[in-house]
């Protein structure tokens, strides 16, 4: 029986980061999508992206994508909310960055967490697994299609990690979607063994330890899981005080929190260059 790891209100916190996205908008495969072309605009090598709940048009996740770009990726955004992420104004609102928490009243952190069911219960029921899946798988398939692109990644965040890890799966015959290797930092909604049982391709996550969706006991569990898949090539690094959504909303004014975002930054990119390879 897989155990399931839901959301708190630590996906709607973190900080918005300073800069200009460069790349362009198009529409793949019917949805909108925000492109990132490396400088010989060779799709050799191709990520897609999959999203917290902030969207494809968040900031943070804009200026990530170009600098995979930069690192030699062609990385797609797809708006598989489909103009429907949850506003950017959400981000200060509940649970702040692990310094801030500490400061907080009984109340405020009461009134915090009431936020998180009226805000998030029914943005996961109009986006749940038999909505979004077929939207991504139907994304990967539209890539494989196009003149080349040739291996496939999916590196995903929050809510989009667990659809990165779903996309480890691999494809099965008849089927739509699966990549050739995928990146997950801080995965929610993750059903434990079920996700992980399946992943059949190169997998590598990161995750905090002072995650609320992940915590202690339900990170070994994963380890030990994945451990025994010897079969697959796989790494979990751990990224200490870090709490979810790290990886992409991380409080720059902290050193500590600036260096372990780059440090997240430079796990998925060193991964996609060894496998996309």
């Amino acid at each position: 029986m897989s155990e399931s790891i839901g959301m708190s209100s630590c996906c709607l916190s973190g900080s918005l980061h300073e800069g200009k996205p460069t790349g362009r908008v198009d529409t793949i495969g019917g949805l909108r999508t925000y492109i990132a072309e490396p400088k010989d605009g060779s799709k050799t090598k191709t990520v897609v992206f999959i999203c917290d709940i902030f969207g494809w048009e968040f900031p943070n996740t804009r200026l990530l994508a170009d600098e995979y770009a930069l690192a030699g990726f062609y990385t797609y955004i797809p708006d598989f909310h489909e103009g429907d992420s949850l506003p950017i104004s959400f981000l200060q609102n509940v649970e702040p960055p692990l310094k801030k928490q500490e400061q907080l009243s009984v109340t405020e952190k009461a009134t915090n967490a009431a936020v998180v069911p009226t805000t998030l219960g029914p943005w996961l029921v109009t986006h749940r697994e038999a909505v979004s899946k077929p939207l991504i798988d139907g994304f990967i398939n539209t890539l494989r299609m196009t003149p080349g692109t040739n291996k496939i990644g999916a590196v995903g965040f929050c809510w989009g990690g667990r659809y990165a890890i779903l996309q480890a799966h691999g494809k099965t015959e008849g089927s739509v979607g699966g990549v050739d290797a995928a990146f997950a930092a801080h995965p929610s909604l993750v059903a434990v063994p079920g996700d992980f049982d399946p992943v059949s391709k190169p997998l590598s996550l990161a995750l905090g330890t002072k995650d609320s969706l992940l915590d202690e006991g339900t990170r070994g569990k994963i380890i030990d899981l994945l451990s025994k898949k010897t079969e697959v090539d796989h790494e979990i690094r751990l990224y200490e005080d870090q709490v979810h959504g790290f990886a992409l909303r991380s409080d720059w004014s902290s050193d500590k929190d600036k260096k372990a975002m780059d440090e997240a930054t430079r796990q998925g990119i060193e991964w996609m260059s060894k496998y996309l390879a």
